[in-house]
């Protein structure tokens, strides 16, 4: 069994261990935004150890989107990297838990609707897109 190795960020930290161990009935509210959020558990692309991170609830049909905005920071988040070389993932939206596997989405169409989707649900990524030069990366976990 792989390692887990806890977020940096206090914050996230924080957020993951109320979400966790209070088995998804607290810490569903990203921050002080008050938006549901989901916890997405994958593998580190380096080291092949267990992390977690808390990302905005956009749910469309039977999956979810993931935004690698960074709040428009000129990198991308680490945990894009991880998926993009381990796409198998456990989302937990509050006390369920399922198996997916993300896939990046690179087809303008589709990364257009999910996109429109997620800043229909937090209006945020808009301002985030703008503010950086990079295309923020979009993903889709669905059921395996």
């Amino acid at each position: 069994m792989p390692e887990f190795i806890p977020p940096a960020l206090d914050w996230v930290r924080e957020q993951v261990n109320l979400y966790e161990g209070s088995g998804g009935t607290e810490g569903t509210t990203l921050l002080d935004t008050g938006l549901p959020c989901i916890i997405v558990t994958h593998v580190g692309n380096k080291t092949g150890a267990i992390r977690k991170i808390p990302l905005m609830r956009i749910k469309v049909g039977n999956g979810y989107v993931l935004i690698g905005s960074m709040g428009g920071q000129p990198k991308n988040p680490v945990w894009v990297y991880n998926l993009r070389a381990n796409p198998d993932v456990e989302i937990r939206d509050k006390t369920e838990v399922f198996k997916m596997r993300v896939r990046e989405i690179t087809d303008d169409q589709e990364r257009e609707r999910l996109w429109d989707a997620s800043a229909e649900a937090y209006p945020p990524y808009n301002e985030y897109q703008a503010k950086t030069s990079r295309k923020i990366p979009v993903f889709i976990a669905e059921p395996t």
